[in-house]
């Protein structure tokens, strides 16, 4: 395996966490249900593991702020966009998976 400095894994890591979240906006027709049905996250959870980073570094960040930053907009704007109601079948599906911290 190729040996990696810290500072190019630190660079790979973001580009590939910007890239992520790039397919994520691109993406608004995937329900964020869907994402915690299926992989235990959504695009919440990355703006939550992103203001508690920026938190770590001494960076005050409101909830707000970092759903902005991961979303591209405002999230009440994304929500008017792109949410549809989810069907009482995903919702219990998502009761019965629920990650402890949510």
């Amino acid at each position: 395996m190729t040996e990696l400095s810290e500072e190019q894994r630190r660079d790979f890591e973001a580009a590939a966490f910007r890239r992520l979240v790039d397919h994520l906006r691109q993406r608004g027709d995937v329900q964020n249900i869907d994402l915690m049905n299926l992989a235990g996250f959504c695009r919440n959870c990355l703006s939550n593991w992103y203001r508690e980073a920026a938190e770590a570094d001494g960076v005050a960040l409101s909830k707000d702020e970092s759903r902005e930053i991961i979303y591209g907009m405002p999230y009440a704007e994304w929500q008017a966009l792109n949410q549809t109601e989810a069907s009482d079948a995903k919702k219990a599906e998502f009761e019965a998976k629920r990650p402890k911290d949510h």
